[in-house]
């Protein structure tokens, strides 16, 4: 089985290092615009190798798309961050040339690959990549469930002071600070509700903390951050690859589902190797439904800076 990752940056580089210990594909390549720069990364993860126990390899290529060919699985992280004085629609703009371009070209080289999205913003990226090559929908997945959720879990295993992995709790919505919808009424400690175990104060504390997870290590860290978007990457593509079908909160394009028609924005799939096996429904109430359509309004709006790139 063979991953392809665009953008050999922190977020990039550190995926293809879980992929490849992991030992969840046979190979991986990196892909940068950076002479030599994704050479040097997979060079560098392929030598903790023997220490580490994986037998993956790892290649390296300057925009050489043809090292991508019969990809099982495309994930594009390229793209730049948004910078001081720049607006949103000029970050879409410069970002929309690139992930069109990128897209094309895989699937020039992959035409059945799996595309995994994570370039910001992430919704309408994946909206893009959609709607500008035509592939089938359940083929285009944009990551940002996966780890909104993963610090969702993170800060409800903190205030609990219990295992993380006894944690079930997922976000939908957009992957944004006033997007997302982090869902406390479906979260869950080894089937036991929140509210069983902490005050409605201490929910709302977790739930702004994970709308803000994103924003708070950027400020500590001075840069976005990589292990945790790295790690749930290749969870979604261990998922896919390996045909785990598990539940993952993905952006993903609607065609009814949720009363929503025409976007992509978070909600909970069943992931497995042809991509998206299914989307679930959840139940929602009143309060959820007038948050998920807030954020289905904000991400419209966003995508309406797409302009000429669709």
């Amino acid at each position: 089985m063979k991953v392809t990752i665009v953008g050999a940056g922190n977020v990039g580089a550190t995926a293809a290092d879980v992929i490849a210990s992991r030992s969840i594909s046979s190979e991986v390549v990196l892909l940068d615009i950076k002479e030599g720069f994704a050479e040097g990364k997979a060079l560098d993860i392929m030598q903790t190798s023997t220490t580490r126990g994986f037998n993956t390899r790892v290649f390296g290529t300057t925009s050489d798309y043809t090292k991508t060919k019969n990809s099982d699985v495309v994930v594009i992280t390229s793209g730049i961050p948004r910078k001081p004085g720049m607006t949103r629609e000029e970050l879409i703009g410069i970002n929309a040339s690139i992930v069109k371009e990128v897209t094309s070209n895989i699937l020039e080289h992959s035409p059945d690959t799996v595309i995994v999205v994570v370039s910001n913003p992430m919704d309408t990226m994946t909206y893009l990549a959609l709607k500008s090559t035509g592939i089938e929908k359940n083929k285009i997945i944009g990551m940002g469930g996966a780890l909104d959720s993963s610090r969702f879990k993170t800060y409800i295993s903190m205030k609990l002071n219990k295992p993380q992995n006894d944690i079930h709790a997922m976000v939908i919505g957009g992957h944004g600070d006033t997007t997302m919808i982090p869902l406390h009424r479906f979260a869950k400690y080894n089937g036991l509700s929140l509210s069983q175990f902490l005050k409605n104060t201490e929910i709302d504390e977790i739930v702004k903390s994970t709308m803000v997870g994103g924003a708070t290590l950027t400020k500590l860290l001075g840069t976005s951050a990589w292990y945790a978007p790295g790690a749930s990457i290749a969870y979604v593509v261990d998922s896919i690859l390996n045909n785990q079908n598990r539940i993952i909160p993905s952006s993903v394009y609607l065609e009814g589902e949720y009363g929503v028609n025409d976007i992509c924005i978070g909600v909970p799939c069943i992931i497995g190797k042809q991509g998206v096996v299914e989307i679930v429904e959840l139940d929602l109430n009143q309060e959820e439904k007038s948050l998920f359509s807030n954020s289905v309004d904000a991400v419209r709006k966003m995508n309406e800076s797409l302009g000429e790139h669709i």
